[in-house]
């Protein structure tokens, strides 16, 4: 069965927000709550890019906090579909800081999101493959399987814990 392809660059989706007082808690850096729902939203776009229809987040994986932003900086955030399976689709996210005054960037966030395309009953939908174009996509491509498994076995764990 033909299924269609589309490269990762369809789905690139990179969007810019300013750090602000009511982002932040008490030690002036931004929320994680925060920063996880930019990163939820970047990937549920990437994905519908891809997919050309409504998405639903199935799970969030591997999510790296390493380092914070502050008041005033800003907070850039890039999403790429990675893989693909029937009808679900794994998105890396990148958050990076970079800071006003030197204009300096850091990595402060990373994070793989499964998202599910949805018809308009709500149902599943199939989504085309994806073909990686950068190192580092054709990199997280590869390991797609074995997070793919993992997921699994975690939703397993969480089931017989019910």
């Amino acid at each position: 069965m033909y299924k269609e392809q589309l490269p990762a660059g369809v789905s690139r989706t990179i969007q810019s927000r300013l750090v602000l007082p009511p982002d932040t808690n008490h030690m002036g850096t931004i929320f994680g709550g925060t920063v996880l729902a930019y990163i939820d939203e970047i990937a549920a776009i990437a994905a519908m890019k891809h997919s050309r229809h409504a998405v639903v987040t199935a799970s969030i994986d591997n999510v790296n906090f390493l380092s914070s932003a502050k008041v005033g900086d800003i907070l850039i955030l890039e999403g790429v579909v990675i893989s693909t399976g029937r009808t679900s689709m794994e998105v890396y996210v990148k958050a990076e800081c970079q800071h006003i005054e030197s204009g300096t960037r850091s990595l402060t966030t990373t994070a793989i999101l499964s998202m599910v395309a949805v018809d308009t009953e709500g149902r599943p939908t199939p989504v085309a493959s994806v073909v990686p174009e950068t190192e580092n996509e054709k990199r997280l491509f590869e390991n797609a399987q074995e997070r793919k498994e993992r997921r699994m076995k975690a939703n397993e764990y969480a089931k017989e814990l019910c």
